[in-house]
């Protein structure tokens, strides 16, 4: 199993670079003259001349991409045109919320979407069946962006002053902070080090932060402000993995062997939960690693209505703004999450069937 995971690791280590190759190309083929987004278009040519000198940019491509790789190869994702700041520690203040948004979207969008699946396949044709597939094709059918603004104007204006109202915006409320975990339990390491930055990224989970340091406060506050984004984002994977869940479960509940558990006896629960859904799950892992990847790169929308300091509006930002750095770093990241989750599904697989387990 170590061996065939090895192997996988190294098939992708080219497809990582590739990953670097278009990025940095695709980065320099965005129009526009970065001095001139970032100064004004009354700048002077001095100043611009001044500005490419800074940022490497007087450099040829070639000498360009392979600064580029080094520093990557390096932890260094350089320092933003823009803000004038290291793109790493960025990263480490706008990552947290996206992982945060992203693995509750999933998280909701499996429980909910195999657990409609399921009960759409047991109750095939049924008024349950057709229900569960009509809110499916509505699910998918609604833009992020559209529910995004509906459920803010429902739960953030309309229902304002009732028990059912929830935050439309931001991450927590006004007078609420965040204690990073370890301020509160003292931990001692060398400011600016990888270490310390590893614990400012997680500091920057707030769920996980309050959770780990018993602040319920901020938890609650934190999980009241996750509802809305959550709902709009996980709203359509959600409804693809309840159509691929039914469609996958019904092929499976045909077979041959299910129809011999039926006949010794077996009671439906656990012919499904035993024998079936097992074997089902196969094609719903591959959604859930597209899903997931498709929720890193597709937060933009959500975190926009919402009003959420996350990845996706600040690769926008950075796009207008020529911010080649950030637009790298932030788009390479979500290109290695798709690899690493899909190695992950690639090894899921030989788990969840015996017969593609290596020998």
């Amino acid at each position: 199993m170590l061996g065939y995971a090895a192997k996988r690791v190294l098939v992708s280590v080219p497809v990582i670079f590739g990953i670097l190759v278009v990025t940095f190309a695709l980065a320099r083929l965005i129009p526009g003259d970065p001095c001139r987004a970032m100064l004004g278009d009354k700048v002077s040519d001095e100043t611009c001349a001044v500005f490419t000198v800074q940022y490497g940019l007087d450099k040829p491509i070639t000498t360009q991409f392979l600064v580029y790789v080094n520093d990557i190869a390096h932890g260094n994702f350089g320092e933003s045109i823009r803000f004038s700041r290291p793109v790493t520690q960025i990263m480490i203040e706008r990552l947290p919320m996206t992982i945060e948004l992203s693995l509750m979207a999933l998280f909701v969008a499996t429980i909910v979407g195999i657990g409609l699946g399921i009960l759409a396949a047991r109750r095939h044709n049924s008024a349950a069946d057709v229900g569960t597939m009509m809110l499916a094709n509505v699910g998918i059918s609604m833009p992020v962006f559209w529910l995004g603004l509906m459920l803010a104007y429902v739960f953030g204006v309309l229902l304002r002053g009732t028990p059912f109202w929830l935050p439309p915006s931001g991450r927590l409320s006004a007078g609420v902070s965040s204690v990073p975990f370890y301020e509160v339990w003292h931990l001692q390491f060398v400011a600016g080090s990888t270490w310390a930055k590893f614990l400012e990224f997680l500091s920057n989970l707030y769920i996980l932060n309050a959770l780990v340091t018993g602040n319920w406060p901020v938890f609650w506050d934190a999980i009241r402000h996750m509802i809305l984004p959550v709902i709009a984002l996980s709203t359509i994977p959600m409804a693809v993995i309840a159509r691929i869940t039914r469609s996958s479960l019904l092929d499976v509940l045909g077979r041959d062997y299910i129809r011999t558990a039926r006949a010794k006896g077996v009671l439906e629960r656990k012919v499904v939960r035993r024998h079936a859904l097992g074997n089902a799950l196969l094609p719903v892992v591959t959604i859930l690693g597209l899903q997931m990847g498709a929720l890193l790169g597709g937060a933009v929308l959500t975190e926009t209505v919402f009003g959420l300091a996350g990845v996706g509006r600040m690769l926008v930002d950075a796009i207008f703004a020529r911010d080649y750095p950030v637009v790298q770093a932030f788009t390479v990241l979500i290109a290695i999450a798709y690899v690493v989750i899909n190695l992950i599904v690639d090894l899921s697989y030989s788990y969840l069937d015996p017969r593609l387990r290596p020998q």
